[in-house]
């Protein structure tokens, strides 16, 4: 289906039915998981309430599961305030619509040290004089390898603060990344780059998301898109999401 939209006096149209998912599955049957942070895969187990069992194959009617999972260490997953507040914040309500106008870039972390910085000169140089409500960063090397790694003691790259709060100031609203964490693996929970982003202690901005775990091929190019940002409906701090991305066509 074709949609038509109108960004300030340009028209463009998109294709629903080419939506590009930039979401990484939560796989409960054993197979490779993208996965951080030291804790088990996920799992799917069948209920069993006294002779009946919640599984097809095991004589039950339907298939009825537990799943045991983690939104931050499982897959994509979207992320309020609340993530890092003493106060409980949820992030079901914090999206009032779900679709943005979004630009993507690709970064080649720097090396500092021991540390692989994502830094704000090359975050401000490839963003422009684009001010996009979402920003979403792809970074390099970029390889299908991301859909399955486990990123226990990997010391994955991370975004230079002063990088976060440049977007902050600037307006972005909703920062996506193809990393378990826009911070490091290890700062003795510093994590300084999620509260310079979401501007906390001085002015919490509590309408501003951060999205982790997501893959965005190499076939999708930089530039300027329509964000889809699907969540789900969980009471908590951070929740299962599926970002989608829509190419632009100008209307002629």
């Amino acid at each position: 289906m074709k949609l038509g939209l109108h960004l300030g006096e340009n028209a463009y149209w998109i294709e629903t039915s080419q939506a590009i998912d930039l979401s990484i599955a939560i796989k409960t049957q054993g197979q490779a998981q993208a996965s951080a942070w030291y804790i088990d895969k996920p799992t799917s187990k069948p209920v069993a309430l006294g002779d009946w069992m919640g599984s097809v194959a095991k004589g039950g009617s339907v298939n009825f599961n537990d799943l045991m999972f983690n939104p931050h260490a499982h897959g994509t997953h979207t992320e309020c305030l609340g993530h890092i507040t003493e106060a409980f914040h949820s992030v079901e309500g914090v999206l009032r619509e779900s679709f943005f106008m979004a630009q993507l870039i690709s970064l080649t972390p720097t090396k500092v040290g021991k540390d692989q910085l994502l830094t704000t000169k090359d975050l401000l140089r490839e963003l422009g004089d684009e001010v996009p409500q979402a920003l979403v960063i792809r970074t390099r090397p970029n390889t299908p390898e991301k859909l399955t790694t486990n990123y226990d003691h990997t010391h994955w790259p991370f975004l230079e603060p002063s990088a976060a709060k440049a977007l902050a100031e600037l307006g972005v609203m909703h920062l996506l990344i193809d990393l378990p964490s826009v911070d490091p693996e290890e700062d003795q929970g510093a994590l300084l780059a999620h509260r310079a982003f979401w501007q906390i202690p001085d002015a919490p901005r509590y309408g501003a998301t951060i999205t982790e775990f997501i893959y965005v091929p190499d076939t999708v190019v930089d530039g300027r898109y329509l964000l889809e940002l699907q969540t789900a409906a969980i009471e908590n701090d951070a929740t299962l999401s599926r970002p989608l991305l829509y190419a632009l066509h100008p209307k002629q």
